[in-house]
């Protein structure tokens, strides 16, 4: 559902892509494990469609996505594409709620139904006392909860996280992929999670080791 053909990406002189192939099916939780500098997250990024590989082909559910641009591209991701952030990246000015419902309203859908997709997710996620919170008056948990609700509000073929676990303490890392693996039972979501963690990494169904811009398992 989700194909790295031969990705590779050069800045200047360093490669730090050196030719991955990697396939991710529907329903399937992947995480990518590798040291820092391994090149996880460029992967991540251009999996995701946030950066072009130099050489190579990405194709999300027989959509090249070297053919799209510009708005079409942009349409593309938030449509059917979420990203889970360390750092949340929640909007600091907007409750929880309303955090949750941008990306249905950036799709054009209308305010109803992002509002009822968003309640909907967040009452989910256990956090039906907090639509009205702004992020300040959320815990690191509650924050990442919002931010994994925002992710799936427009139902994506894809959840890429970014070391989402890591800005966590213990409890709330594994939470986070008890969460993950509850999602992807009760939605068949599929969820590509670029972690340093081993404990993490365990529970998914399969994890992708990368050293020096290879895969080698």
């Amino acid at each position: 559902m989700v194909i790295g053909q031969n990705i590779e990406k050069q800045f200047g002189d360093l490669k730090v892509l050196k030719g991955i192939d990697l396939t991710i099916n529907r329903g399937e939780i992947v995480t990518i494990l590798g040291a820092s500098g391994a090149g996880k997250t460029t992967l991540l990024q251009i999996l995701g469609s946030l950066d072009k590989p130099t050489r190579g082909e990405v194709i999300i559910n027989d959509t090249k996505i070297s053919e799209l641009s510009g708005n079409r591209l942009a349409e593309f991701r938030n449509r059917h594409i979420g990203f889970v952030f360390q750092f949340h990246q929640l909007l600091p000015e907007f409750t929880a709620l309303e955090n949750c419902m941008l990306p249905g309203l950036i799709a054009g859908r209308s305010e109803k139904e992002s509002k009822n997709r968003a309640l909907k997710l967040l009452s989910y996620l256990g956090l039906s006392d907090r639509l009205d919170h702004k992020p300040a008056h959320l815990s690191g948990g509650e924050k990442q909860r919002v931010a994994v609700a925002r992710a799936l509000v427009n139902d994506p073929l894809v959840v890429f996280a970014d070391e989402p676990s890591g800005n966590l303490d213990s409890k709330n890392q594994d939470e986070l992929m008890d969460l993950f693996v509850d999602l992807r039972k009760k939605f068949n979501q599929t969820f590509v999670i670029v972690t340093h963690d081993q404990h993490l990494a365990s529970k998914a169904d399969r994890t992708v080791h990368m050293v020096d811009g290879v895969i080698v398992d």
